[in-house]
Parts: C-alpha cells; structure tokens; sequence
C-alpha cells in the first residue's frame, strides 16, 4: 500500500487514558529558569519564556562510542545513501531541478546528512551538503515556493507543503553551521507563501498530521528577525490542522511520534494551559494503550491498532527518531527533564538495534520481542503487506526509514548540551564529548570536557576550562538515587531534577557525577504481567545467538536475515536475583562481542512458548506462569546490543498460570494486510463490520472456495463450531459466503462432520452449527465465496 494511502486506514482511539494534571503526571521540573537571557536566541515575547537554547551545530563535539556510531554513520548507510538510493541522484531530483519529481526522501536525508557533517565535520558530508543547500535555494520562485513544481498542486489542486518541513529543518542546521546569510530571506518567502494559502490547504495529508514541525521553523524565524505576520502563520497553523488538543486525530506512528507535541508548541504562543496539558495527555494516551513493553517507543507497525499491543509488536525506525526529536523539543520548552529520560531510553535501546552492527542496512520495525528477522510478510503481526524486519538498504522496500533514520544520532549528539537563559549551560543527556559555547555575564568562550562510558558506566567527569562564573547545570535521571556530586574531589550538597554548581570556575576544575545504576524490574501489568529488567537507563535482553545469512544485495551492502541458534523461549523466576558481569569493552558496545556490562540471573523454559506459523515470537500469555523445566542461568545484554531478543519475559512462578500451545492456522489465502491469527483471539465483534479489531480475510479473492485451517495442538473431542463472518458491505468488496462447512482431517483425509443443525451465514451475530462429535487434532472451515465478493473471518472457535 503506498505510504500516502495509509492516512486512509488509520483507527479511531479505542479508550481514552486520562492523566493528571502535567506537573503531578510527570513530576514538577526544577532548574534553569524561563528567561529571554542568554547568548544564544531567546525566545521573543510574546512568545513564553523557556529555560534552554540549543547550542550551534558544531558546539559539541561528540567522543567516546557515540563518536564511533556517528563514524559508522558517516561510513554506512546514511553517510553514503546517495550512491544507493535512486532518490537521491542530485541531477535528477525536482528538489535541484523543480520539473522533475520529488517528494520526501531528500528532504528527510539531508536533514540527518547535514547534522552529520556537523557534529563529525567529515569534509566530505559537508562538501555534499553544500551542494544540495546551494541547488535547492536556487529553485525559489518570486513567490517563496521552491523544489518540485508538481508538489504545488498535487493535493486536491494545491501544494503539498509535508516535504518542505524537514527540509527548513535542514536550513535552519545549515544557518547555524555556516551563516549562510541567503537562508533567512529563503525561509521568509516560502513561510510568507504558506501564509497565502486558505485554511484547507492545511489539513491534507500527512503535513496535516506534522505541522508542529513547521511552528517551530516559525518561531526559529520569528526569533531571528521579529516579522509579526509569522505568529499569525502559527496560529493558521494550529486551527486548520488535525486537532491534537481534543484527542488523537491519527493512529499512525509517525504522525503521532511528531504530532504529539503540537499544542505544547502552540501553548508557547497561546499561554493557554489547555494546549500544553494537551501534549502530555497525547503521550499518556498513545503509551497506555501501545506503548506497554520497555524500549521506550510503542506499538506502531504502521498504524498503532486495538488487539496488537503484545511486545513482539515494533515500532517505525521514523518513529524512534522523530519520537526522539520531539522529547528533545520538549525538554528545551518545558525543562522537564522527564521527556530527556524518555529520550535516552529510545536512543540505548531501539535505535541501535534498528540498523544492523556495521549500520550498512536497517529494518522497518524493531520489536521488543523479536526471535527472527526474515524477508517474508507476517500475516498475524504486522500491518503492511511487505516484510518489515529484515535488514536491507531498502531504498523502495522501506523507503522512508532509510533516508530518515540518520537525523537520530547527530540530533542527539547536539542536545547533549543545552544554553540556558542565566547564561549557563546544562549537560542534559550524558555522552563523552566536548562542548565550546559563551557563558556568563560577559559571553567568555569556555569548554567542558565530558569523560565517560555512560549508559555502561555511572561515572561521568566534568573538567571545566574557564575563568569565570556560570551555573552549570547536571541533569538527574528520573531513575538515579543516591546520586553525589564532588568539585576538586571535594563533595557537593545538591538536589532537585537539575542539579545546579554556580561558581567561579577555574582551568582543570574537576566536577564528579556519580549516578548509581541498581538493577530494577518493570512489571507490565497490561501485558499479562510480563517484566523487564533496567540497569540504569539501559533495558536487558535475553542473549540469544544469533546467525546472519546473506539474502541478497552486494559485498559491499549486504541484506540480511538473523536466526536464533540458541533457545529463547525462557521465563524469568520470580524473586531472583541479578548478577552484574563486567566484560572487556569492545570496538561497538551496541553489539553482542562489544557490551561492556551484562547481567545472569535464573530463569526456565517455557516448552510451550513458540513462534507462529511464519515464525513470529509467540504472544505472551497471562501470568506468572508455572514450568517444570531446570532452573538455568541466562545471560541478557543490552537491548540496543541484541539483534534478536527477549526483552518482554514471563514470570515464572510455582503456583503460576499453565502456559498454553497456540493453535497454529493456516489457509488458503490470506491478504498480506490481515491476521491468520485474528479469528482465535475470542475477542466477540460488535459487528460484522467492525474494524477496531483485527481480522482475517480471503480478498482479493472472489467467488472462489477457500479454507482456513486450525492446529489444535492436541486431539480433542469436537460437536459444535462458530463463525463471526467479515462483511464490509458500503464500504468494502467482502461479504458472508454463500456457503460453509466444518471438515477434520482423519488420516491423511479431510472428512465433512455429519451436521445435526444448519450452516447459517447471518451478519452481526455468531453463526453456530453443531455436528455428531468427531475427534480430532486438526480442523478447518472451507467457505464458497459469492460470485463477484471476497469474504472473512473476525471469530472462528471449535468446541
């Protein structure tokens, strides 16, 4: 299905979960204060003050492993996608050359690529970004519209303005980086142009779901240059878009990853507490009911969708790094150093695992729970037709995730730092790095040096080379205790979510964090009372050996798939302890050979805990869960560092639940779209047409007899069998068949039951037939489709 149709499918929300009152739901934020000061851009009134300013591209210079991840950037896939991605061809592409096409992939890798060359200052990154800003900014017309001249009407007749928003992005990187003083005058033409345009331009597609992408290119530019006519660009903005104040106007991942914090960013116009509260409830909303499993993202293989919150569903690689923009965002308005936790979490544990360890290739989809990474479709997991897991260049198979991903560490490495308006500066997420930037009274050009292995390591050594005073603020984890704080080997008394030093500092002053990792456990009472293990920001994986197997691409860029070579099925015993284990720290500590840390703990086999049919992880069922099996011990390592993984675990425990074997289905057909498994969820339908659950389908097969085919497991006495049969009549080519019936299979032979009631084929109710009882393992329905119509199942039991 093309990415655009997408917006046509997405759900409406199932339940509504409602938070507190932001402040009591996330903890009141202390530190820097709101202010218009300091040395970099302050916020203009009417704008509200905020406590953070981002720091030039190029202030923070990234070391240690995040150095070597943006390195194998630079050399990888983003680094080098424009010799792969026929996307990307610079003569032909319509955002140099407007007659030709051109819609989001340029915009989205020279967002990253730019950044790229920024934090690395590879020449040749920068070289090449050069040339793109040069071509694009020469395609500006006189009246501000610039890059592909289809795209000005491709939206019932008027622009599409999505694309742009990533690529102002790019120019507002490249303006800092450079001072290319023809940005500025570019970006008021084109923003002047948007503020032509009638109110229904501005809730099309799938700009319509991302305008807070372009309010902060506003206020970027209302900052730099005072035109008031851009303030009422943001509010045109805020009212003609999809409204994220009074819900969730989209389910799909992406658009809610960016869409989110809409309201918080208008608040900082309005003032209006309704529109930042709003942003709050959004994400509590979206995480209550997808987002119950560690990793830090939610379930979102493309649509977030009721009845598929299991673990072993993923999340987009665009949404971890678009969610990850967005708590970056977030921190710099609010100072509510809770949105950079959720930061960190997204960047140690999903974003590593979303490329492969040489980051040549990538997936579309990084699971929790994840056993297989294989090139074929998964009928009872994912929505899109496609295969979504294995890791490839994916320049047409995953196409936006590929030329998108790459914003994800150099974004990261500048936010590393933050300005904050008492012309101080804030380590606000932790890395090894330097950063040169002005502080206090007078602007002093100082540099801090920072030294540590952070996430693998609670230490982290601050030497200051200034001769002046400046508040210097260190970010407290939301899960650190216990944390110390020594100047000059001398212990420091302080408290609070920031943790404020304001002195005169000296050349070599010394400042020590200690933040105190303790192994905790996560128990997802929504997700049958599964749970996760955490050693500071850093989320545990069963270690899992793993084997790749080439299946296509070149030497060079090689596709892969990943195997299990070892079990995976294990639960966790309940109560026992973990075992820190310190290994010799490899050239990548995102790798299974490279992490630096591991833990062992106990736990038993589940024999009954398999994949499905097309090898998917098995669902998790409720819990704690019993075993008879030896108590073993097992190594996890990071989540960031496991290709395949168990990160989700049943409990295991003496008087827990008896895990059941899942009865495998198969059929004749199934449309890539829909569920093998949906028809054993007994999950009841409200109607024949109800499409908050997930169903199981035949199309685009028409008046043909199709089958569908149950495993029970175990041979079982059989006298009655129930079909909720799909039928979308007004909107849909699916109907209830003209005909069914109930075989099992004896021997080798599929054998009609002898029925004692009629075959009904009824909409919005159960069709049950009964039968003389039959003894059998295995037992299909086998349907004759009405000429012309498809049809399917929402509920199939055998009793």
């Amino acid at each position: 299905m093309p990415r655009r149709d997408f917006l046509a499918v997405s759900l409406a929300a199932a339940a509504v979960v409602t938070a507190l009152d932001p402040a009591q739901a996330e903890g009141a934020p202390s530190g820097p204060p709101a202010g218009r000061g300091g040395h970099y851009v302050p916020q203009r009134a009417p704008l509200r003050p905020v406590p953070f300013q981002k720091l030039p591209p190029g202030a923070v210079e990234p070391r240690g492993w995040l150095a070597q991840q943006l390195e194998l950037q630079v050399d990888g896939l983003c680094g080098r996608y424009d010799e792969i991605s026929d996307f990307l061809v610079y003569d032909t592409n319509g955002w140099v050359d407007p007659a030709q096409g051109a819609w989001e992939e340029l915009p989205y890798w020279l967002r990253g690529f730019g950044d790229l060359g920024y934090v690395t200052g590879n020449t040749g990154v920068l070289t090449r970004t050069e040339q793109w800003m040069n071509g694009i900014i020469k395609t500006q017309a006189a009246d501000g519209w610039f890059g592909p001249e289809r795209l000005r009407t491709s939206l019932e007749s008027g622009p599409d303005f999505w694309p742009g928003m990533p690529l102002l992005a790019a120019f507002r990187s490249w303006y800092e980086y450079s001072g290319d003083e023809r940005v500025i005058p570019f970006m008021t033409k084109y923003l002047g142009f948007q503020n032509t345009q009638p109110p229904e331009v501005f809730n099309r597609s799938w700009g319509a779901f991302r305008w807070g992408d372009n309010i902060d290119s506003a206020y970027w530019l209302y900052n730099r240059t005072g035109d008031d006519w851009l303030l009422d660009l943001v509010s045109k903005m805020h009212s003609g878009s999809a409204d994220y104040v009074n819900g969730i106007p989209t389910w799909h991942n992406v658009n809610l990853a960016q869409g989110f914090r809409e309201p918080l960013q208008y608040w900082l116009l309005s003032g209006d507490e309704e529109h930042r509260a709003a942003t709050y409830r959004n994400y509590a909303t979206v995480m209550g009911l997808y987002g119950q499993f560690p990793g830090g993202g939610f379930a979102g293989d493309e649509n977030s969708r009721p009845g598929f919150g299991d673990p072993r569903q993923g999340f987009e690689t665009c949404g971890i790094v678009e969610l990850m923009h967005s708590f970056e965002l977030l921190t710099r308005f609010t100072g509510d150093g809770s949105w950079t936790d959720k930061c960190e979490e997204l960047a140690f544990n999903s974003l590593p695992a979303s490329y492969d360890p040489r980051q040549q290739v990538m997936h579309y989809i990084t699971c929790a729970n994840s056993v297989q990474l294989d090139d074929q479709p998964k009928h009872g997991q994912f929505q899109n037709p496609f295969p979504m897991q294995s890791y490839k260049y994916g320049v047409h198979q995953y196409r936006c995730c590929p030329h998108n991903y790459g914003m994800g560490w150099p974004y990261y490495a500048q936010e590393l730092w933050l300005a904050t308006t008492d012309n101080g500066l804030a380590a606000s997420m932790y890395a090894a790095s330097k950063v040169t930037a002005h502080v206090g009274a007078t602007g002093e050009t100082v540099s801090i040096v920072q030294e540590t292995e952070y996430p693998f390591s609670d230490t982290i050594v601050f030497t200051v080379q200034a001769s002046t005073r400046f508040p210097l603020y260190l970010r407290r984890p939301g899960w650190a205790r216990d944390v110390s704080v020594k100047v000059n080997g001398q212990p420091v008394r302080v408290s609070g979510d920031w943790l404020k030093l304001d002195r005169t500092w000296h050349p070599g002053d010394r400042v020590e964090l200690v933040l105190p990792m303790r192994t905790t456990t996560r128990v997802w009472d929504d997700n049958q009372h599964s749970v996760s293990v955490d050693r500071g920001p850093l989320t545990y994986s069963l270690q899992i050996d793993e084997r790749y197997e080439r299946i296509g691409g070149t030497d060079e860029w090689p596709e892969l798939s990943v195997y299990p070579e070892s079990p995976w099925n294990y639960g966790l015993v309940a109560g026992a302890r973990f075992d820190v284990v310190r290994r010799s720290a490899g050239a990548d500590p995102f790798t299974a050979e490279g992490v630096p840390v591991a833990l062992t703990t106990q736990a038993r086999r589940i024999p009954q805990w398999e994949t499905d049919t097309e090898d998917v992880v098995g669902l998790l069922q409720p819990g704690p869960v019993r075993s008879e099996e030896l108590v073993e011990t097992v190594t996890l390592i990071p989540m960031g560092a496991a290709r395949l993984r168990v990160t989700s675990f049943p409990q295991v425990a003496p008087h827990g639940e008896e895990w059941s074997y899942r009865t495998r289905i198969t059929a004749s057909h199934v449309n890539d779209g829909d569920s093998l498994e949906a028809p054993d969820s007994e999950r009841v339908p409200e109607s024949s047409a109800d499409t908050s659950m997930p169903r199981f389908t035949w199309w685009d097969r028409r008046g043909t007899t199709e089958w569908i085919s149950y495993d029970l497991r175990s041979t079982r006495e059989l006298s009655e069998a129930s079909s909720y049969w799909y039928d979308d009549t007004g909107s849909g080519q699916c109907r209830v068949p003209e005909s069914w019936r109930v075989q099992w299979l004896d021997g080798d032979t599929w054998r009609p039951v002898d029925n004692t009631t009629p075959y009904d084929v009824a909409i919005d109710r159960l069709n049950t037939t009964t039968f003389t009882p039959v003894r059998a393992r295995y037992v299909r329905v086998e349907a004759v489709l009405r000429p012309t119509y498809s049809g399917g199942l929402l509920l199939l039991t055998f009793d």
